[in-house]
């Protein structure tokens, strides 16, 4: 299976790169194939230029900074999201991945007139999501009802790639957490991907 892993956290040494890397072993020795997106080392630009917005409508959107992650994300069977959930959301650098890479014509058709969104992704079979959050499960589940989950099954997959299949790895109070903690996740969590 192709496999596209985007990692969005800014620190080289944080529990999302240790996650990432032992994430990418283990796909490796499985025997997929991998591509690596670490949206912070490649210095990714999240701002949607104006000529991407007034393209958003247009015949043909306005792929000429994006054409290489736009077909990274169309040749990937399973895509795996690494970050941190901060403020209960997406770090900024992959919110603006998704503003400028889902793009119209790639990831998504308009509606027409009267019809609805029609999804392009149609080659992603599943996304896998590993996120860390300092505060605990109660708080995200009961308190705010998953926001990160939510936007990524009903909005994103749910415009774009309506049959793909969701799964989340939540972390909860990642902060300060001890090794047994953090091997216990990698553990429980590396055998779903």
């Amino acid at each position: 299976m192709n496999y596209l892993i985007v990692l969005a956290h800014p620190l080289e040494n944080s529990l999302c790169s240790h996650l990432s890397d032992k994430t990418i072993n283990h796909l490796i020795n499985q025997g997929h194939e991998v591509t690596v997106k670490n949206l912070y080392q490649e210095e990714f630009n999240p701002v949607l230029t104006q000529s991407e917005r007034r393209s958003y409508y247009e015949s043909q959107f306005d792929v000429s900074k994006l054409n290489g992650e736009i077909n990274q994300l169309i040749e990937a069977e399973c895509l795996v999201l690494i970050f941190p959930t901060w403020w209960f959301g997406f770090p900024a650098i992959l919110k603006g991945w998704f503003d400028r890479v889902w793009a119209p014509g790639y990831a998504y058709n308009h509606a027409s007139d009267l019809g609805s969104i029609t999804p392009c992704l149609d080659n992603l079979k599943e996304v896998k999501v590993i996120t860390t959050l300092g505060s605990p499960w109660w708080a995200d589940v009961f308190i705010l009802w998953k926001p990160v989950y939510r936007v990524l099954k009903i909005a994103l997959l749910g415009a774009c790639a309506k049959n793909c299949k969701l799964k989340m790895f939540s972390f909860y109070n990642s902060e300060n957490a001890s090794k047994t903690r953090v091997n216990n996740f990698v553990k429980k969590t590396l055998p779903h991907l």
